[in-house]
Parts: C-alpha cells; structure tokens; sequence
C-alpha cells in the first residue's frame, strides 16, 4: 500500500498506558469525530501496549484481547471507530514479549498478522524489547513487513526499533511506512528538543513512503497522564508541534483528546502547520547553520514545499530571549537576484508582504514561529 503522507491521528501510550478500555477507546473516537480533529487529517486510533492477555490461547496459538478491558471483543471496537470514519491501529512487539510484557510476536508474525487483519486493523506499531539476543533486528522487522503483505489487508506499518541498528539506513526496504528513530519521548520540554536536534541531520532518509517518527505528540499533557514529566508550556508545545510538521514527521497526538484545551486544539488543527506538514514532497529541511540545530540557542530552518512555496521557522532553543533572523542568502536568496520572500505568519495569518535579504523576529525562551513564503519581486 501507499503512505505518500505521514499519518495523523492519536495514541493511547502517552495518556493512558495500561489503563485502556473498551469505554475510553469509544470515547476517544468520538472525541476525535465531535472535535473536528478527524475532519483536521487526525484519522487513526491506534492501541498500545497493554490490550492482550498475559498469554496466548492455547487452542489457536493467537493474541487475544483482555476479557476485563475488551468484554466484546476486539472486533466490535473496530467496528465502532470504523463507523465513526476512523481507522483503527494495533501493537505487537519484534521480540518474545512486548514492553509492557505482554505476548510479542516474534515466530508469530504470519499468524499475528492475520490475526490482525481479522480485527480490522488498519495500522500496526511494532516495538522492540524483548529480542533473543541472537536474533538479527533488520530481518525481523523484515518478518512482519512479509506477514503484513500476505495478512490480505492494507496495514500502515510503524516500525518502533528506537533508531536502533541505524534503522534509517535499511527501514524502508523492510516494507515500514513509518519508523520511530529515538527512544520514548516524555511530557518535558528538554525531551522533545532533544529529539528534534538528534534527528535534524538524519532527516534526508526520510520521505514519501517511510517517514522518520520522533515519536508521539505531548502537546497538551501538561505533566499529566502516563509519561509525565513537569510538563511543558503552551508555549513549548507550539514549538514541538511545529517541529514535528517541519520534520513530515507523523502527527500522532497523546494527549486525552476527550479533554483537550481550546487552545491545543486550535494548534493541532492549524490549516497552515498541517498543510507543511503534510506536503506531498515531504523534502527534509536545511539549517542557516552548518551545524544544524544547536540546543540551547536559536535557529532558523528552511524547507522547500511543493506549488514552489517555501515553509520557514525560527526556533529559541535558549532559556532566554533571543532575536531570530531569516537571511535570505541562506535559503538560495541572494540580494542580487532582486527577490526575496512573501511572508505568512502561520499562526496568526498576518501577511508580513515581501521580506528581502533580511527578517528577523524577537522569541520568547523555548519560542518560535512559522512563515508560509512564497518567493516574489
């Protein structure tokens, strides 16, 4: 199947860890319907760990879904986010048990996969913990990509190694449309910056079909729920959000969207950041610095969209305030040429008209913004 676009949609991990349920999975999806954040791109609802039971069934060999947390069966919450116009997204793990110590599926990626299929799944996370030391990764990830192909049913791939074996160089012929490519992320700002500057340079192997995944979206957390850690401002979150739509890096939000603030929602769903995020080119973006991002100083970052628009962002890694400057020189823009940029504010919308050699802007600590360009006389 074809993933041209990275997915969006949201994550039990993040929020409510173990304690997931046929009622919060129902109610989630209707939150994500009444919202409008499935009506915003946000179109699936993806499982963690944590669903199955302890063990395997004994007769058929298959995972089967906790009796306590899913008394219905697996089938009838796919069903129900199906008939709300979502799809729906399962876990398993490469190794003999999953994170949470659950069964994984390692020799049972054919029939875990039909098995799958036979929930509906229309998306599959595929952790990492628990692999026979002599098992080689690349290749069980190349197991799953294999039985995912034969289950009989399109399944988005999201491959979760953690960046191990430097994944990005050999993930996508594994079949992955998605691959995580650092550890788990944590409801604080230093987490999600350091994501972002460890990934920066590595962002060239990402694109249509495989996408680079920094993990799930802490945006309105608030150091609540199951990874929390402090917290972050709104502030922050904004910069994280537009990070991750700078990056075409999926858009899986973990936040509880049954309460999600006004003004998290207005970020999530900001036509401009998403319309970045989502380009069908999904070109990596370059640096003002050579060095890229630095983490506790500000940058400005570039990436070529398709229609010939131009996506910039300036970011204030720095605990103070910093002054933000966009040269034009450095995005291919000298003074000589006579052009310079048509600047959007995303966020506010205020149109800034032509900007030529020089722009700069004043950013809060841990700030940032984002201008929608198009290159003009």
């Amino acid at each position: 199947m074809e993933v041209l676009r990275p997915p969006m949609g949201f994550n039990t991990w993040n929020t409510f860890g173990a304690e997931i349920n046929e009622s919060v999975i129902k109610e989630t999806a209707d939150a994500m319907v009444d919202k409008g954040l499935l009506d915003a791109g946000y179109e699936y609802l993806v499982i963690d760990d944590c669903w199955s039971k302890k063990k395997r069934d004994k007769e058929t060999g298959k995972i089967v879904p906790a009796p306590d947390k899913f008394p219905n069966g697996m089938n009838a919450v796919s069903d129900y986010v199906h008939s709300k116009g979502l799809k729906f997204g399962m876990y398993s793990c490469a190794g003999t048990r999953t994170c949470a110590d659950y069964p994984g599926s390692y020799d049972h990626e054919f029939l875990d996969a039909e098995t799958f299929a036979e929930y509906g799944a229309d998306y599959l996370k595929y952790d990492f913990c628990y692999k026979p030391h002599k098992a080689d990764g690349a290749q069980l990830y190349r197991k799953m990509g294999m039985a995912l192909r034969a289950c009989g049913r399109d399944i988005v791939y999201s491959a979760c190694n953690w960046g191990s074996d430097e994944v990005e160089k050999w993930i996508r012929s594994a079949g992955a449309h998605l691959y995580r490519s650092t550890g788990d992320i944590n409801d604080q700002f230093e987490s999600y910056r350091d994501i972002a500057v460890s990934q920066f340079e590595k962002l060239a192997y990402s694109g249509n079909g495989c996408f680079n995944d920094p993990d799930m979206l802490t945006v309105d957390m608030h150091g609540q729920g199951n990874v929390a850690n402090g917290g972050c401002t709104d502030i922050e979150y904004k910069t994280e959000f537009a990070l991750w739509c700078m990056y075409s890096a999926p858009l899986m939000l973990g936040c509880d969207v049954r309460k999600i603030s006004d003004s998290a929602l207005k970020l999530v769903t900001n036509k401009t950041l998403i319309r970045i995020n989502q380009d069908i080119e999904a070109r990596p973006p370059f640096s003002d610095r050579q060095e890229g991002l630095k983490a506790n100083d500000r940058t400005t970052i570039f990436k070529l969209l398709s229609d010939n628009q131009i996506a910039v962002m300036c970011v204030n890694f720095a605990d103070g305030e910093r002054t933000a400057s966009v040269m034009m020189d450095n995005c291919g823009i000298p003074a000589s040429s006579g052009y310079g940029l048509h600047m959007v504010d995303a966020f506010t919308g205020e149109d800034l008209g032509v900007q030529k050699e020089f722009f700069e802007v004043r950013l809060q600590a841990h700030d940032s913004a984002v201008y929608l360009c198009d290159i003009a006389k």
